[in-house]
Parts: structure tokens; sequence; C-alpha cells
């Protein structure tokens, strides 16, 4: 089956610093991992966070994403495709810098269940 995405066009409520917010979609939470898909249209941020989880993030598209950090601001270069991992903590601020739609998910991951190996 082949699905076709559609061009975001809505964007999440403005934050305090007249950004509007990137769109997250929750699509699997249980006692493993939280999934969350994030859609961002061009100059929308996450807000200031922390994650409370290791994580990994899978991008669908290739861009940059402007990085506001507590030790200052730096770009990240994504690749559509090229996962990378993160501890628990990190602290920051995700914004859109391209002029076009940004997408990736986020891969929240819980401690392991009792019995795990």
């Amino acid at each position: 089956m082949s699905l076709k995405r559609q061009s975001l066009t809505r964007k999440g409520p403005q934050m305090a610093n007249g950004r509007a917010k990137a769109v997250p979609t929750l699509q699997i939470e249980n006692d493993r991992v939280i999934v969350t898909e994030w859609c961002f249209a061009p100059g929308t941020e996450t807000g200031w966070h922390r994650h409370g989880h290791d994580y990994v993030v899978v991008p669908q598209t290739t861009g940059k994403l402007l990085l506001e950090e507590h030790g200052g601001n730096r770009e990240a270069q994504l690749t559509a495709g090229v996962s990378y991992f993160r501890n628990v903590g990190v602290e920051h601020n995700v914004v859109n810098a391209n002029d076009f739609e940004f997408v990736f998910v986020e891969i929240e991951i819980k401690k392991a269940v009792t019995g795990d190996k």
C-alpha cells in the first residue's frame, strides 16, 4: 500500500517568542516506547524541552534544523533515513531553518520491562 504525504499547511499555536509551534502527532505510546511524528512548517519550533528518555530521531526529510541550546545555537544537517541516537537529558529548542516543511519521527525509549533480556 502506498501512502502519499499531504503537504502540511497548518501550524500549531504561537509561542511566546512569536514562532508557531511544530505539530507533534503521537503514533505509539506503550510501556516500552513513545513514537511521535514531528511536522515543522518553515520557522516553527518545538519549544524548549528536556528529554526524559533516551531517544532516536529518524528524519523523513533532508534539511537543516536550528538547535537552540543553553551553550549557544548551532545548525544540524539531517538526511532523510539517516537516524541518530541521543541520551536522556538533552535540553534544547528545535527550529525548522528551511523554507520547506521538515518532518522527523522521534522514538523515545522507556526503561526495559522486567523480564527483558
